[in-house]
Order: C-alpha cells, then sequence, then structure tokens
C-alpha cells in the first residue's frame, strides 16, 4: 500500500523582516496619492487664518501649477520609508509577541495604544530629518521669492540644513514629533485593531471590513493628532533663532486655542484617506504573501 505523502503545513504567520517591509511599501504607495491634500494641510496650518481648502488649493495652482500640490514628494516618499516601516514593523511584532505569550489572546485597546506608543516614538526618531525636510518644501511656495529655500529635492534639503544650520536642526521640533508619532501610532494602530475585531461578525472579512475599520481609525486620529500636528508644524519652519516655547505661545496668544484644528478638513482628507489605503495596501500586501507561500 503506498504511503501518503504529509500534509504540508498551512504557512499562516508573516515573516518578521516583512512585517516592516510591507508596512513600508504600503505607506510610500499610499503618500503618493494623498501628497496633494498633505501638502494643503502644511499650508493652511501656515497660514494666518480666514482661507478655505478650496480657494488655498486654487491658489497654489494658480502660482506653482498642478505640479506645486506634489512640492516635497520626494521627502513624504523617504519618510514614509522609515517612518511606516518602522512603526508597523514594531508594533506587528509587538502585538504577536503578546498574544503567544497568552495563549494567543489580543491585548486589550489599552495595551495596544502603549504598543503604539513604543512603535510610534521609535519611528519618529528615525523620520524627523525627512520631516524637517517634507515641511519647508511643502510650505516654500507661500514664502515671498527672496526668501524661498528652493530644495531640489529631500537629499539637497538634508545636506543644505546640515551645512547652514548644523546637524542637530535635521532634529528641530523633534519633541512635537516623537508626541504627534505617539498620539498617532497608538491612536490608529490600536483603533483599527479594535475596530476590525468589533466589525468582523458584521463584515465579511476582506476589503470591506477593512475599509470600514480604517475609516473609523482615521476619524478617531484626526481629531487626537491635529494640534500636537500643528505645533510641530510651526516648529519645524519657524525662522532660525526662535524658541520652540515662543512658537506655542505666539500661536496661541494670537490665533486662539481652536487654531489648534485649523485645517481640520484637509487635514482629515488627507489623514482619513491615507489610513484606509495604507491598512488596504497592507492587508493585500500580507494575504498576496501568504498565497504565494501556500501554493509553493
Amino acid at each position: 500500500m503506498a504511503e501518503k505523502a504529509p500534509q504540508k503545513t498551512k504557512i499562516d504567520k508573516i515573516p518578521d523582516g516583512l512585517k516592516f517591509a510591507f508596512g513600508g511599501l504600503a505607506g510610500m504607495v499610499s503618500i503618493c496619492v494623498v501628497q496633494p491634500m498633505d501638502l494643503l494641510k502644511t499650508r493652511m496650518q501656515l497660514s494666518g487664518g480666514g482661507r478655505t481648502t478650496f480657494s488655498m488649493a486654487s491658489e497654489i495652482v494658480r502660482k506653482e501649477g498642478v505640479l506645486g500640490l506634489y512640492n516635497g514628494l520626494s521627502a513624504a516618499v523617504l519618510r514614509q520609508a522609515l517612518y511606516s516601516t518602522s512603526r508597523f514593523g514594531i508594533y506587528d511584532n509587538l502585538f504577536e509577541y503578546y498574544k503567544k505569550s497568552n495563549n494567543n489572546v489580543p491585548p486589550n485597546y489599552l495595551i495596544k495604544m502603549l504598543m503604539g506608543v513604543f512603535a510610534g516614538s521609535v519611528a519618529a526618531m528615525c523620520c524627523t530629518p525627512s520631516e524637517v525636510a517634507l515641511i519647508r518644501m511643502t510650505a516654500d511656495g507661500r514664502l515671498p521669492p527672496e526668501k524661498r529655500r528652493r530644495y531640489k529635492n529631500v537629499f539637497d534639503a538634508l545636506m543644505r540644513v546640515v551645512k547652514e544650520e548644523g546637524v542637530l536642526k535635521l532634529w528641530r521640533g523633534a519633541t512635537p514629533t516623537v508626541a504627534r508619532a505617539m498620539v498617532v501610532t497608538a491612536v490608529q494602530l490600536a483603533t483599527y485593531s479594535q475596530a476590525r475585531e468589533m466589525f468582523i461578525p458584521y463584515v465579511p472579512d476582506g476589503i470591506a471590513l477593512h475599509f470600514c475599520a480604517a475609516m473609523m481609525s482615521g476619524l478617531v486620529t484626526t481629531i487626537a493628532s491635529m494640534p500636537v500636528d500643528i505645533i510641530k508644524t510651526k516648529i519645524q519652519n519657524a525662522a532660525k533663532g526662535q524658541s520652540q516655547l515662543s512658537v506655542v505661545t505666539n500661536l496661541l496668544r494670537n490665533e486662539g486655542v481652536l487654531s489648534l484644528w485649523k485645517g481640520f478638513v484637509p487635514y482629515y482628507a488627507r489623514l482619513g484617506p491615507h489610513t484606509v489605503l495604507i491598512f488596504i495596501f497592507l492587508e493585500q500586501f500580507n494575504a498576496a504573501y501568504l498565497r504565494y507561500a501556500n501554493s509553493q
């Protein structure tokens, strides 16, 4: 009697290295779609107020052309390569380690948030130089011609900052950048994981489930992270010699507390779709790998 061929064990885990790679790739692809909204968000945060999203977009197109909406794209892609790679990889590894150590029981929402805080803080320190370059490149068009920095690309921006202002200026605004990343990663990843678990009994597993969970995550993350993001943007674009404390006090004194949510529409229009796209791409990359691995 012929012996049965041993049944192949089904692969249901993503290798640690690919968790980092897929996170970064999902972030880079997503930012290419939403970069115009990111630029609008930055310009509105730096404006004195009284501008609508539409009027700001019209002015940019009129003065800088349609491609002006993509100013700073190289910095945005580099930022995602560093930021998304780190935070998704670290968070996923912490998530799986917790489940393995607790009889396959997933962490609760609070623990997920703490995992996000740690992942976000590490990722933010890695990407702060590219964040400084991104803010300056997207803000350059609003300056008078004689004051524009005119960086050619993200690498030109980084080298000129080091040459003209010193290497430590690459981490200008690192404190609010880390604070924002801690808030965004903690809320975004924890809310997505939690919403996914909540929706799965009612929504079929697939793109529909990922979309619903990501939309909830994007809205909650926008509300929670906007104040820190605006402070970070103001500090990183501040003139040389201006202290971080003076930037914050001038903002609150001149524009009021509600200015911390200025540009909510473009911010959510950027963060909402970016959250949806990044999680959909990430889930599809994971699913494609598992299909390939189990077909071999």
